[in-house]
């Protein structure tokens, strides 16, 4: 049970908390009010005024405007960040990285990870057969096949190259208020000839005087019963107005003019201005809202008050990418092509041929697990490679190359297709490597970097060997300097046709056409006849028929077998 006095207290202190709450919400009630009030006035001014972007927090004028501009002329948007790009050096890091990095084709991946899964099921199939005696036997490998890899076209550039930029700058219009004296004086082209007290007008040449008015003369004044009039007029008085005072002459009334005075501020230009690299592109006005200021209490009406130019420069310095096809040490170098046809050349191609790198072909083995077995008489089959498979079989192959690429129309054989792919000398981007250099998985990303989608096909199809090289001319240059060039290919249904045309060509002789007018004709039944098969190089086909190449001379086994049959039947006297 609770003491009286005690419930007292507490209900005391709590009346006294109450009223001390009530009392502050009140008081806080009031100031807020004030507070209120005190706005009030400053709200309704903002209200009646019009809007100051001045007034606004982080306005910025400039940016807008440049905002604007942008939306008045969206091009400019991908040409600026073109050029923005081509400096920085992110974009510099990435675009080196997607050149740079290794490439590896996804069907080698998939022909490893198939090896060894297939060696995993059966391995003793890999590594050994059954020796006669039923021991682990061994295996021995076959001789490696005659036929190469083949040969590529590399060329690189040397030479001048113009590196292009783009700058721009603000040229903003400075305007000056000044107060000038300006003399007023009175003169007469005949000077003071009647007495009239002016000086002659030719006193005053050679100072800043500008006629400002004329005064008439009168050299007679008549009356006759009425107001007077001028019966003999005389020559008018000008009034001039000078900049200067007139040494020896006074003028009859001095004033104060306002000068205003507008100037173009080029200093953040002069580094383009005075560079003879660099030519003005293009000038906009970037400030012409509003067109009256006030400089100094005085308006000043101009059309426009601040302008943006943009520069082209173009700098030339000697340069090179031969480095990485020199360094090789595998290339010959063929000969030296002027890209241009100026007189001292600036551009040059120079032309290698590579051999292509050699494929590791998985290698074939005869083991001693073949083994023939009659009236407990067992002999071991030696496997021999034939070696002259892979001759039969591509004279049969380029016989049914000649009657399938047969053009009834043009009587010619082993026609091509003419394919051409440019690339920026000394550029970063190439799409025209082709054979001898790795493919980049997927055609969409080397769009994507910008080269066309036929030039990519040409790159897989030149990788492939179905191309043949027949040249470089320049498509476009500047300043007697290529810039882009053109890569020319005549291209083919097989390796084979590419073979025949390269060197039957060297046999007529009939030499490929210059680049830009060459159409990757065929031959004539006339030419066709003429050539000598025995004497062309088949090594970069008989790679391809290397399984082939090495099938074993069955006819000496079955011989073989034959002879102990026969052996067998004439011990037992059958």
């Amino acid at each position: 049970m609770k003491h009286p006095l005690n419930f007292a207290t507490t209900a005391f202190a709590a009346l006294l908390l109450t009223a001390s709450a009530t009392a502050q919400q009140q008081e806080a009630k009031a100031d807020g009010k004030a507070f209120a009030e005190s706005l009030r006035g400053e709200a309704q001014q903002a209200a009646q005024q019009q809007p100051n972007a001045a007034t606004l927090p982080n306005y910025d004028r400039n940016a807008v405007r440049g905002l604007e501009t942008l939306a008045e002329d969206p091009d400019r948007i991908e040409s600026n960040a073109a050029t923005a790009a081509s400096g920085h050096q992110g974009y510099r890091a990435m675009r080196d990285s997607l050149a740079n990095r290794a490439r590896f084709d996804p069907s080698e991946i998939e022909d490893v990870i198939a090896r060894s899964l297939a060696i995993n099921e059966a391995p003793l199939d890999y590594t050994s057969g059954m020796a006669i005696s039923g021991d682990q036997g061994s295996c021995v490998p076959l001789p490696p096949g005659s036929g190469s890899a083949g040969t590529f076209t590399a060329t690189c550039n040397t030479g001048t190259r113009i590196d292009q930029s783009a700058g721009q700058c603000a040229v903003p219009l400075l305007a000056t208020v000044s107060q000038l004296p300006q003399y007023h004086y009175l003169c007469n082209r005949f000077g003071d000839f009647n007495g009239s007290g002016e000086p002659e007008c030719a006193g005053f040449d050679g100072y800043s005087c500008r006629v400002t008015g004329r005064r008439d003369t009168c050299l007679q004044w008549s009356s006759s019963g009425g107001p007077p009039w001028c019966s003999e007029p005389g020559d008018p008085i000008t009034e001039l107005t000078c900049d200067e005072e007139v040494p020896g002459q006074t003028p009859y009334m001095v004033t104060t003019a306002t000068r205003v005075t507008t100037t173009p501020d080029e200093s953040q230009c002069s580094g383009f201005a005075d560079n003879g690299d660099c030519t003005l592109d293009t000038e906009i006005c970037t400030d012409a809202d509003p067109q009256t200021r006030i400089v100094n209490g005085v308006p000043v009406t101009r059309p426009c008050w601040e302008w943006q130019r943009s520069y082209a420069c173009t700098a030339r310095e000697a340069a090179t990418d031969c480095s990485d096809i020199e360094s090789q040490g595998t290339c010959r170098f063929l000969r030296e092509e002027c890209l241009t046809d100026e007189v001292p050349c600036e551009t040059w191609e120079r032309i290698y041929e590579c051999p292509l790198p050699e494929t590791d072909s998985t290698r074939q083995y005869v083991c001693d697990g073949d083994v023939y077995c009659i009236d407990g008489s067992c002999e071991t089959i030696e496997r021999t490679a034939n070696d002259e498979f892979k001759d039969a079989a591509v004279a049969l192959h380029a016989m049914d190359e000649a009657r399938g690429q047969f053009d009834p129309n043009t009587l010619t054989l082993f026609r091509g297709t003419r394919n051409t792919c440019s690339s920026k000398v000394f550029g970063v981007l190439n799409c025209c490597k082709g054979k001898g250099f790795p493919l980049i998985p997927g055609i969409s990303l080397l769009v994507a970097l910008g080269c066309d989608r036929e030039e990519v096909l040409l790159h897989q199809r030149d990788a492939q060997g179905l191309c043949a090289y027949v040249g470089t001319y320049c498509s476009d240059k500047f300043l007697g300097v290529c810039l882009t060039k053109k890569k020319v290919y005549c291209c083919f249904e097989s390796k084979l046709s590419r073979i025949l045309q390269e060197q039957g060509r060297k046999q007529l002789p009939k030499p490929w056409d210059k680049p830009k007018e060459e159409q990757c004709e065929g031959f004539t039944l006339e030419e066709f006849a003429r050539l000598d098969l025995s004497r062309m190089d088949f090594s970069e086909v008989y790679a391809e028929f290397t399984d082939a190449a090495r099938l074993p001379d069955e006819l000496e086994t079955s011989v073989l077998i034959q002879q102990k049959i026969a052996d067998y039947y004439a011990r037992g006297g059958q």
